[in-house]
């Protein structure tokens, strides 16, 4: 408790505290252990639009291969997520990650990164996190993602594989996941530093 109230305040000595980070990326690559990381590092919140999902499938007694099919038909369950991203945002000092969140938490975000890697990596890491024969894993995304392009085409016109609006994009398969954090947390601290030089 001490250690983080501590890590707290030398945020805010840094000019971290008011920080919005986005991390988005397609299923698989990283996005909400990269961003709980960063979360601790800079002592900031993390709120994560995948656990969401999974949250409503669960309290639906649904799969979220089930709801993604029922999202086709029903807008309303991408706004609840989509509107909680943004309210999120707009309190600051938050690591957002989702798959939209660098699109709508946009007018927010001080930051935004996308994550991307090969798919066999992604479904790998699918299959090992859900405890599923990769087969399986490797069904279940490809069908969810594809439904996905074509959702947020048709109801918000975005393109998911426009990586033009992000700040920072990395490959998590070409370095260790240390590597990846160094990476990410230079990238961050360069940034607060740079605008505290400009204020």
């Amino acid at each position: 408790m001490f250690y983080l109230a501590r890590k707290r305040i030398l945020c805010e000595v840094a000019g971290v505290a008011d920080l919005v980070i986005t991390i988005s990326g397609l299923h698989g690559t990283g996005k909400s252990t990269y961003a709980k990381m960063l979360s601790n590092e800079f002592g900031i919140r993390h709120v994560s639009s995948g656990e969401l999902f999974r949250k409503i499938a669960e309290e639906k007694g649904t799969s979220v291969e089930r709801l993604t099919k029922m999202a086709e038909k029903d807008k309303e369950i991408d706004c609840l997520i989509d509107e909680r991203t943004k309210k999120e945002a707009e309190k600051g000092s938050v690591v957002i990650d989702g798959l939209l969140a660098g699109w709508f938490a946009k007018p927010y975000a001080d930051i935004k990164i996308y994550l991307k890697s090969p798919d066999e990596d992604r479904i790998r890491r699918i299959a090992k996190r859900d405890g599923v024969p990769y087969e399986e894993a490797e069904r279940e995304t490809l069908f969810r993602e594809n439904a996905e392009r074509k959702r947020f085409k048709k109801f918000y016109g975005i393109n998911l594989d426009d990586t033009s609006i992000y700040d920072y994009v990395i490959n998590t398969s070409l370095m260790t996941l240390e590597s990846n954090l160094r990476c990410l947390k230079m990238f961050v601290q360069e940034y607060v530093s740079n605008r505290s030089e400009e204020t």
